[in-house]
């Protein structure tokens, strides 16, 4: 994912973490690039006309990044993570702030797979998407981990095998079982509220 060498990456991180403002102002220009195309990633599945730009998602991430004390970063697969689920939740509290109900709103459908892309027609909308992996991680934390990462963060399965500290095989298994488990729960909590 990113074009800087990790150790760079992660060098600024840990002098970030110990209290060096300098190393943070050092990081962004060398992680930006990758972190517009989290953003863009996230912009795309949203509906068109939204008020938010890849560029406003990025910098709001980086707003409360720089809020957050005391992080202790790990390296750079653990930062890409956070900034990930940063982006989600910005997005998810912008829809809800806006208005969008679960169903609807205008949004497009957030689809789910190896790809990215399970079926048009199972494809939820963010918020169900985001109450569906809420469900999940309250169920198994490490599952809904790997969702966020893999689907969200846009992060390979040895990235999100690296943030957890698990194998790739451990990323896989968990990246089906959780497919299906989001699937029958979006397609049960679609047929109630039809």
């Amino acid at each position: 994912m990113s074009s800087a060498a990790p150790d760079e990456v992660t060098g600024l991180l840990l002098a970030w973490s110990q209290g060096d403002a300098a190393a943070m102002e050092k990081l962004i220009p060398v992680v930006y690039r990758e972190l517009r195309h989290i953003a863009h990633r996230y912009m795309q599945r949203e509906r068109s006309g939204h008020t938010l730009e890849s560029g406003a998602l990025v910098n709001e991430a980086y707003q409360r990044l720089i809020h957050t004390p005391n992080v202790r970063w790990q390296d750079r697969a653990h930062f890409f993570a956070v900034c990930a689920s940063l982006m989600r939740r910005i997005l998810v509290d912008h829809a809800r702030a806006h208005g969008f109900q679960k169903r609807g709103g205008g949004m497009k459908p957030v689809s789910l797979d190896e790809a990215l892309i399970v079926s048009e027609e199972t494809s939820p909308d963010l918020l169900a998407m985001d109450d569906a992996l809420s469900a999940l991680t309250a169920m198994d934390e490490r599952m809904g981990r790997v969702v966020e990462l893999r689907f969200f963060g846009g992060l390979t399965v040895s990235e999100t095998a690296e943030a957890l500290h698990i194998s790739p095989e451990t990323v896989m298994r968990d990246w089906k079982l959780a497919k299906a488990w989001l699937m029958r729960h979006l397609s049960e909590h679609r047929a109630v509220g039809a």
